[in-house]
């Protein structure tokens, strides 16, 4: 899966630019013009780094960094910008996760990004790496019951786990209810006669709250983990 990366710079030149340049290094990209436009897109998008421009239109880009951390925002943040004062380098190496300055070389800002990403994504052990489900940008860890999308964590109860487990064992297949009842709640159940649809707007509100949405509902039939169809 690709890598996603957030853009948030106002001069059409460097965007233009940049997108070229991290779509040919396989990146997945999106833009933002504005500190309240990329505010937006970073809390909702799942992204594996933002690349942050400080003089922006509407808002300082120190700003639009401590907000996201004041969110709980973690992605890495490597800011580019004109303003190279000591003072400014210092203060975004210590609230993001590397500081460029304008003009640069794309060789480098490239080499700079995937070093941050190697820091900030969580590692995958080799003897491990078989009890991860992926799908998309989302990864299930079926070991330490732990959830990524977008390299963002996310905190699942147990009963939820055990329910975007199951999708993700079986990517892209239609399951019905009772596919699903059986798998997580195993036979003997005697509750609510809707526990699987009660628990599918659960895990969806948590899981697709970052774009695109992956579970699907296939009218009459069950649930599918995909990605939209074109």
């Amino acid at each position: 899966m690709n890598d996603r990366i957030l853009i948030i710079d106002d001069e059409p030149y460097i965007t233009d630019v940049l997108t070229s340049a991290l779509r040919f290094e396989q990146f997945a990209t999106d833009h933002a013009g504005t500190g309240r436009d990329g505010l937006e897109k970073a809390r909702n998008g799942g992204y594996h780094l933002i690349v942050l421009d400080v003089m922006l239109p509407d808002i300082d880009g120190f700003e639009v960094c401590r907000t996201l951390r004041a969110a709980e925002v973690s992605t890495p943040i490597l800011f580019l910008t004109a303003r190279d004062a000591t003072a400014d380098k210092l203060e975004g190496l210590v609230s993001g996760d590397d500081y460029v300055t304008k003009p640069f070389s794309i060789d480098e800002l490239m080499a700079r990004i995937r070093a941050v990403l190697r820091r900030t994504v969580p590692p995958i052990d080799a003897h491990l790496e078989e009890h991860r489900l992926t799908f998309a940008d989302l990864v299930v860890d079926e070991t330490t019951h732990e959830v990524w999308r977008g390299g963002t964590p996310i905190g699942l109860t147990a009963t939820e786990f055990k329910l975007l487990a199951y999708l993700a064992r079986n990517p892209r297949q239609v399951l019905s209810k009772e596919q699903i009842l059986d798998a997580v709640w195993k036979d003997g159940f005697s509750g609510e006669s809707n526990i699987v649809e009660i628990y599918i707007s659960y895990v969806r509100k948590k899981i697709d709250r970052f774009d695109p949405p992956l579970i699907h509902t296939v009218r009459r039939v069950g649930y599918s983990l995909r990605e939209p169809r074109p």
